[in-house]
């Protein structure tokens, strides 16, 4: 099966998740969570149970929109094995979090970063992954006025980019025993990296200046 078609398979039993669990659902659900993990937001069942569906189609069909716009389309096609594998890493992922939620409103209880921290850190490893693959293109990437001018500042940049997210990705599993901390060790993470990032990739390119 190929993975695009994965992703719509994906998208499809969310729907059909949704509709099954729909009747069980209390007419407002728990939908959002502070850093504690206790819940500080509610949303109607409705869009409690189909949000989530209804993002995820909306997202697919970008995705599936990118290859087809971007001007440097053929760079994509390079690593486009790898770009639709993100394509199902990203759809797991926001089906997870939905069975999380689902979950919950049916009464389980659980630490909400610790079950999230596992999940983060896979999508980040992937994304190291990606980026280690990626071409110079418009939309997937690290994409500063340096890297998109230079072939060369394109890939130093995401080799570092690569390894960096390789390694949070590592250390957000531990997050499954640091739940208490997970979310600023996301945040800090993916800031402190996309910081430096950005100022390497100007230096790479002032240096080949």
């Amino acid at each position: 099966m190929k993975k695009l078609q994965i992703a719509f398979l994906i998208l499809i039993l969310s729907f059909a998740a949704g509709i099954y669990f729909y009747p069980l659902m209390p007419g407002i659900m728990a939908s959002h969570w502070d850093i504690s993990g206790n819940v500080n937001g509610y949303i109607p069942k409705f869009w409690g149970v189909f949000m989530l569906p209804l993002v995820l189609t909306a997202m697919l069909v970008l995705f599936v929109l990118i290859p087809k716009i971007d001007p440097l389309k053929k760079n994509i096609e390079k690593f486009r094995e790898y770009y639709d594998g993100f394509i199902v890493v990203m759809m797991l992922f926001m089906a997870y979090i939905y069975g999380l939620t689902i979950a919950w409103n049916l009464g389980l209880r659980f630490s909400m970063g610790g079950a999230m921290s596992p999940a983060i850190g896979g999508l980040m490893f992937f994304m190291g992954i990606l980026l280690e693959k990626a071409e110079r293109n418009w939309f997937i990437g690290i994409r500063t006025p340096w890297t998109l001018s230079s072939d060369r500042v394109w890939k130093k940049t995401h080799e570092a980019g690569s390894w960096l997210f390789k390694v949070l990705g590592l250390l957000l599993f531990a997050g499954l025993f640091l739940s208490s901390i997970i979310f600023w060790a996301i945040i800090a993470g993916a800031v402190g990296i996309s910081l430096f990032l950005f100022i390497y990739s100007y230096f790479l390119w002032k240096k080949e200046k």
